[in-house]
């Protein structure tokens, strides 16, 4: 069973099991990769696998990981105002919150979408795009009212899981719903509840 990066795991090995943020940065800074502790979850798994089945450190694409000069809350957030140094935290949130009702009162705020709101940021400025906080915030209330069903976020299997299994099974506990997760991490199979539901039942089936 796989429990611990190496250089000589397979890309595959690595796939099949669920890695923690923490495992993944010490990991990418052992072999080299750089700025890894400003790196996404996600990308990390990415340079990760490359690395696996290449052996070579693959440059990272994203612009923004190393930012300089005043945070733009410290200048004053404003619609009109150019993304240079984007801070994730309260104060930005509810800054965009705010300036979103104003345009669409009733907006009600979608799981995951603070995730796709960054991601799109991310990729204009990687296209060396200019955009201000108000072509932030358009985005915010399209992917808001979007009727799209967003995909699972890779980086939060973990959630998934712990939520649809205590949703799922009958009297389930959060202790109970961990204990299987460890489980589940081990196992060569994809790390969400319906595959680790087919799998209890297809072992209780070959054992009746």
């Amino acid at each position: 069973m796989i429990d611990k990066l190496t250089k000589h795991i397979t890309k595959k090995e690595f796939e099949n099991h669920y890695w923690y943020a923490k495992e993944l940065k010490e990991f990418a800074k052992e072999i080299g990769i750089p700025n890894s502790s400003k790196l996404r979850k996600d990308e990390l798994e990415e340079l990760i696998k490359h690395f696996l089945k290449t052996g070579k450190i693959k440059e990272i694409k994203r612009k923004n990981i190393l930012k300089k000069g005043k945070k733009d809350t410290e200048i004053g957030l404003t619609k009109s105002l150019l993304i240079r140094h984007y801070t994730s935290n309260k104060q930005t949130k509810n800054f965009i919150i705010s300036e979103a009702r104003k345009i669409v009162p009733d907006l009600k705020i979608k799981s995951g979408v603070w995730y796709r709101t960054n991601r799109w940021r991310d990729e204009q400025i990687t296209k060396k795009k200019k955009i201000t906080y108000g072509d932030l915030i358009n985005q915010f209330i399209e992917l808001n009212q979007t009727d799209k069903v967003f995909e699972k976020i890779p980086s939060t299997l973990f959630n998934s899981f712990i939520a649809e299994y205590l949703k799922n099974e009958k009297g389930a506990t959060r202790r109970e719903a961990m204990k299987e997760w460890e489980k589940l991490k081990s196992l060569k199979i994809k790390k969400n509840y319906k595959s680790w539901k087919r799998h209890i039942e297809n072992r209780n089936s070959n054992n009746s």
